[in-house]
C-alpha cells in the first residue's frame, strides 16, 4: 500500500509539474491529486524537492528501460530497414508514450531553473541521441550498411531533425501524424543517401 501510494505521489508530480513547473506547484496541489492529506505525503518524502529527485531518477530509469541511451544502447540493426523500423518504434514509443512525454516537457520547463533538469534535458535532447545513434552508425558501418563517414556527425545529422519534430508534437499535437510521416520519410531519405 505505502509503495502504490508513493507511486501515486510521484505520478501526480510529474503530471503537475509538467503542466505547471517545479517552482509553480506546491505539495497542497500534490496530495489532493493524490487523494491523501499534506501530512500524509510526508510519510513518504521530506520535501517537494525529495520528490523532484525522486521523479527525475524514477524517469531517467523508465527512458533507460524502454528507448535506450549511451549507458544502455539498443541493437545495430541488420538492414537499412532495420534501421528505419527502430528509428519509428522508437518515434512512437517517445510521442506517444505519456511518462515520456510530461517527462520531456517538465525538462523544457525546468531546463532554465534547475541544474539537473538543464543536463537531463541536454542529454535526452541533443548528447544522449547522438551518442546512441553514433553507435548504431558506426555498427551499420562496419557492417557495410552505410557509406564510411564521421559516425558522430552522420548521428547529429540524423537524429536532430527527428528530435525537432518529436518536440513540435509536444507543442502541437494536431500535428503529430503529420511529423510522424516526415520522421519515416527522413529516415528513409537517409538511408537512400547513405545506404550501401
Amino acid at each position: 500500500m505505502a509503495k502504490d501510494t508513493k507511486e501515486r505521489i510521484l505520478s501526480a508530480a510529474l503530471e503537475l509539474f509538467s503542466r505547471k513547473g517545479y517552482e509553480g506547484t506546491n505539495i497542497l496541489e500534490i496530495t489532493a491529486s493524490v487523494g491523501i492529506v499534506k501530512s500524509g505525503i510526508y510519510k513518504h518524502f521530506q520535501s517537494k524537492e525529495e520528490i523532484w529527485d525522486a521523479l527525475l531518477n524514477q524517469m531517467i530509469a523508465y527512458y533507460d528501460e524502454h528507448f535506450g541511451s549511451a549507458e544502455h544502447l539498443p541493437p545495430v540493426p541488420d538492414s537499412l530497414d532495420g534501421l528505419v523500423a527502430m528509428t519509428m518504434r522508437m518515434a512512437d514509443f517517445t510521442i506517444h508514450d505519456e511518462k515520456v512525454m510530461m517527462t520531456r516537457k517538465l525538462l523544457t520547463i525546468e531546463q532554465f531553473h534547475d541544474e539537473r533538469a538543464k543536463k537531463l534535458a541536454t542529454k535526452h535532447f541533443l548528447t544522449g541521441l547522438t551518442e546512441m545513434f553514433t553507435h548504431v552508425i558506426s555498427g551499420m558501418m562496419t557492417q557495410r550498411l552505410l557509406k564510411q563517414d564521421d559516425p558522430a556527425m552522420l548521428a547529429f545529422a540524423y537524429t536532430a531533425p527527428i528530435s525537432a519534430l518529436i518536440h513540435l508534437c509536444d507543442r502541437e499535437p494536431e500535428k503529430t501524424e503529420d511529423a510522424i510521416r516526415q520522421i519515416e520519410a527522413f529516415s528513409q531519405h537517409f538511408v537512400r543517401i547513405y545506404g550501401l
